[in-house]
């Protein structure tokens, strides 16, 4: 980087442009520009780090367009305490300034970064929801296949013309339910979708604050799912919730899951530390849940990922790190810590 530019917050600045940053790792957040400037300096580490990365959009716009923002899509290495590795930065920034200058926005900037390799795609889903999310907050309409999917969740068209719906509709009506009787039509339907609605239509509402009253719905067919062992179905509501404000919901239905039949099973497992891991700061919970973890034997190494992922993110590294230091482990538990270290 140059003496002038320090950071990609000044980078951006110093390129006139106005700009935000989101992670895209595990629930769509907005991260402030103050808690950006400490993870980009790393002082603090980063709040969501996925697989030893930070993943983020950097979404820009120049003071004078009227057009739609660039979006970087962003994967920087952490290191083991979950901080930025600052090279990384400094690289990519580097070759920013070598294949646009200054000049970020614009025809001329286009298609200039395609093989940079702190560049990549969302996946198909997050992507629809990112776009959906970017929409609304500009006050931009929605796309083209927003009103065939609010008409389905109305129940106009009849929910078994589930084909006809686009992924993108179904993620502009989920990250807007609170534009007409959106929110309404959703608590009415969701026991009546298909599977192939239920399914995408979750990994939207992950990044929506849906309503406590949705959230207690989505726990009670959780709770019948788990009675029933319907594993995708535990699944898919635990998804749908994971967004919501009431966090002790949310504790409620990973405890049902746990004490379940499915409490082993390695989905559901992997969905509750990806979706719903602010409820394992509770020390209780996490152990129950890593004692579960450890029971699992359909896939070989899940302990040690589970383990892996969890004691990196930061709200939970001191819970984690207190499992191994515990002495009423189970053996099962005690055998599979042991394994990390071996």
């Amino acid at each position: 980087m140059t003496a002038q530019i320090s950071t990609l917050g000044e980078l951006l600045t110093n390129a006139g442009t106005q700009w935000r940053v989101y992670d895209m790792g595990r629930r769509i957040t907005k991260i402030d520009k103050k808690q950006f400037a400490q993870i980009e300096s790393a002082q603090v580490p980063y709040p969501y780090p996925l697989g030893g990365h930070a993943i983020m959009a950097i979404q820009f716009w120049d003071n004078e367009a009227t057009a739609d923002p660039y979006v970087w899509f962003l994967k920087f290495p952490l290191d083991e305490q979950s901080k930025l590795i600052i090279a990384s930065r400094d690289h990519f920034a580097s070759m920013v300034l070598e294949a646009l200058g200054t000049q970020l926005t614009g025809e001329a900037a286009q298609g200039k970064l395609d093989n940079n390799p702190y560049v990549f795609t969302p996946n198909a889903n997050k992507l629809a929801a990112f776009n959906a999310l970017l929409k609304r907050e500009l006050n931009r309409p929605a796309s083209q296949y927003y009103e065939h999917a609010e008409l389905y969740f109305s129940r106009e068209l009849g929910f078994e013309r589930w084909q006809e719906i686009a992924l993108q509709g179904i993620a502009d009506f989920a990250l807007r339910l609170d534009h007409g009787h959106n929110a309404s039509n959703l608590q009415q339907a969701w026991s009546f979708l298909p599977a192939e609605v239920k399914t995408p239509l979750a990994a939207m509402l992950e990044h929506v604050t849906v309503s406590t009253s949705q959230t207690e719905d989505f726990l009670a067919a959780l709770n019948r799912a788990c009675q029933q062992q319907n594993k995708d179905a535990v699944v898919t509501n635990l998804r749908a919730m994971s967004g919501s404000h009431a966090l002790g919901l949310i504790a409620h239905a990973v405890d049902a899951i746990l004490a379940s039949e499915l409490g082993a099973d390695a989905d559901c497992l992997l969905t509750i530390a990806g979706r719903a891991w602010e409820t394992l700061t509770d020390q209780q919970r996490l152990f129950i849940y890593m004692e579960k973890a450890a029971e699992n034997n359909q896939i070989d190494g899940l302990f040690g990922s589970i383990f892996a992922d969890l004691v990196a993110i930061p709200m939970l590294r001191p819970h984690v790190l207190g499992i191994i230091r515990a002495e009423n482990r189970s053996e099962t538990l005690s055998r599979a810590i042991g394994r990390l270290f071996s």
